[in-house]
């Protein structure tokens, strides 16, 4: 056990637990943001397509829901108060005399996500009976036709793994002078396109599998427009300063240039019509309603703010890549070089990330 104790499992990208000052649970301020401006599409979908009359229910009036990329808290929790509002609202509309509902929400993230912390920090009001589902959702959580609503927001970004030959030397598809998916590069492009396919695929068929019949499921995840590389995105500026301080580090002798090279981050933006169409061929899913829009991008002009965003979210992956000892002067070197290339995001060639937000019918087959 010792020996796994600052490891991260092979896959498995945690956010940073407990809730201390880099903790992902005091900052996640953008991925609230990604919550809130989702509310509006999510309240209108549950008004206008949940029909709980037709729903399979539990002979209890159990109404199940699941979300998936919990994390730590505590942003699930305000995706799924504004999900039970809504069907609430929904059940009692449409019943003169409606029973009451009995909410049951699993929250689920990989296993080594910090569990302990999110229901620490349950809301002691809650209306609903909270479940820790532990497991990647790239696969079977739930059984067969047992949820009504799953919510994934900030999640479907991340990739089940590295892609196949990004990180092999020998490969056309060698991605060793950067640490992402930048757009150019034709090979590396397709190597991550073709995993996200691969792990989109998985993720629909064990969805349809678990809704019930026309169960919804909202997805909320950043995008890019249509053309438009990462690189030349806000984010992509994110990543570029992350990777020249770690080329920085390595020319420095603090840490070894082959393992820059070798590092991959496992995140992918599928544009808009991409998403849509890889829903639309894997076929038990309808789109019902579907909205994209700019992100906002006044959070990476706040330094301290997004700095510990960033580093709630990736630490874990620089501290299993290249150990404890580099963390802290890694994320200030990134700080500072964020800070003093802050008048890149003011060029008219960087564009704004899309945040893409879509409402899925289960079909009935």
């Amino acid at each position: 056990m010792a020996a796994m104790e600052n490891k991260i499992l092979l896959g498995s990208y945690p956010m940073n637990g407990g809730d201390g000052k880099v903790s992902y649970a005091r900052n996640s301020q953008a991925q609230r943001r990604a919550v809130d401006a989702a509310k509006k599409i999510i309240t209108e979908a549950i008004a206008d397509l949940l029909d709980i009359e037709n729903l399979t229910l539990e002979s209890s009036n159990r109404f199940q829901i699941a979300d998936l990329g919990c994390a730590t808290g505590p942003n699930t929790f305000f995706a799924v108060q504004n999900i039970i509002e809504a069907v609430d609202h929904n059940y009692k509309t449409k019943h003169r005399n409606p029973q009451t509902l009995e909410y049951q929400v699993f929250f689920s993230d990989r296993i080594d996500n910090d569990f302990n912390t999110l229901f620490k920090s349950l809301p002691s009001s809650r209306p609903y009976f909270a479940v820790g589902v532990p497991g990647s959702f790239y696969g079977r959580l739930f059984p067969k036709g047992s949820i009504h609503f799953i919510h994934s927001s900030n999640s479907l970004n991340w990739l089940s793994r590295v892609p196949n030959y990004v990180g092999d030397i020998n490969s056309p598809a060698w991605n060793g002078n950067s640490i992402y998916c930048r757009g150019g590069a034709k090979e590396v492009a397709e190597a991550y396109s073709s995993q996200y396919k691969e792990d989109m695929e998985i993720f629909l068929n064990a969805r349809a599998e678990e809704l019930v019949g026309e169960g919804l499921m909202a997805l909320v995840l950043g995008g890019r427009q249509n053309g438009v590389p990462l690189c030349q995105t806000n984010m992509g500026k994110t990543y570029d300063f992350l990777e020249s301080c770690l080329f920085d580090m390595a020319n420095e002798g603090i840490i070894s240039k082959e393992k820059v090279e070798s590092l991959n981050l496992p995140q992918y933006y599928p544009s808009d019509r991409e998403i849509e169409e890889l829903i639309n061929n894997n076929g038990y899913f309808s789109i019902e309603k579907m909205e994209t829009f700019r992100g906002p991008g006044k959070h990476f002009y706040d330094v301290e703010m997004w700095s510990l965003i960033v580093r709630a979210g990736f630490e874990a992956i620089v501290q299993n890549q290249f150990g404890n000892e580099m963390v802290e002067e890694f994320f200030d070197r990134y700080t500072k070089k964020h800070a003093d290339n802050l008048f890149i995001f003011d060029g008219n060639d960087v564009k704004s990330l899309l945040q893409i937000n879509i409402v899925l019918k289960r079909k009935v087959c």
